[in-house]
């Protein structure tokens, strides 16, 4: 259920958020949205690889855990990590496009969901400031909210510029931990390291004219931490 409305400071004066994590906030998952806007800081600690949403259109993820609701950065109530992805930073806020009376364009406009878990509770923060203003979490929400726009205009046009230079390709992730403990991570693609590399003249030129070039670098030397992944697992779960 949700109870989303636009926010104000008004009817909101009082409202405060909590900031920790944990499996009550929805936290507790093994993978994740994340978009381009966040891959230069999420590729130093994440995996990021792409699936295909019910539409079919590309996503990317991140990978956090082997098994089903299993996110290994999740501790007592912190996320352990550098970078905590935007979509578990937001809490309840969301942009909605709110129409103007005098029918001009709509507008990006900050949401909450007074139904959200992160609403009130313990450590919580206030989102006004007691004369009105926006407090500094506020503000570091807002900044939050723009990463997440921002990085939903560019996802389409930068995948379809990957997969129509052929560099989306599929990877089986295969996870050993010991000899009867293995992990095959199906549905998941990759950029196709080998393509990306050969990429010369126009393809190249348009990748770099974009903005797109580095990015796919990114997430292609990702990959490198799965074997962060493999290490927190074991840390957690040791082999007999």
């Amino acid at each position: 259920m949700t109870n989303i409305v636009l926010l104000n400071n008004v009817d909101h004066a009082d409202l405060t958020v909590a900031i920790g994590h944990g499996p009550e906030f929805g936290d507790a998952v093994n993978q994740t949205l994340v978009f381009p806007t966040e891959w230069e800081e999420a590729q130093r600690e994440y995996p990021i690889l792409f699936r295909r949403g019910d539409d079919g259109r590309l996503q990317s993820v991140l990978l956090l855990g082997f098994d089903r609701d299993e996110n290994l950065f999740l501790g007592d109530g912190v996320w352990d990590g550098r970078y905590v992805p935007a979509l578990h930073q937001r809490g309840p806020f969301s942009i909605g496009l709110q129409a103007s009376e005098d029918g001009a364009e709509a507008e990006p406009m900050i949401h909450v969901d007074l139904d959200h878990p992160r609403v009130g509770g313990a450590q919580a923060q206030a989102i006004f400031l007691p004369h009105g203003g926006n407090s500094p979490y506020l503000d570091a929400m807002t900044g939050v909210l723009r990463r997440i726009h921002a990085g939903v205009l560019v996802a389409d046009p930068m995948f379809e510029a990957f997969e129509a230079h052929g560099l989306i390709q599929p990877i089986a992730l295969e996870v050993t931990l010991s000899e009867t403990k293995r992990y095959t991570l199906d549905g998941f693609l990759t950029i196709d390291a080998e393509r990306l590399s050969a990429l010369e003249g126009p393809a190249l030129h348009s990748l770099h004219q974009r903005g797109f070039l580095q990015a796919a670098f990114w997430a292609v030397s990702s990959l490198a931490n799965v074997a962060r992944l493999i290490n927190s697992k074991n840390r957690r779960s040791p082999l007999p």
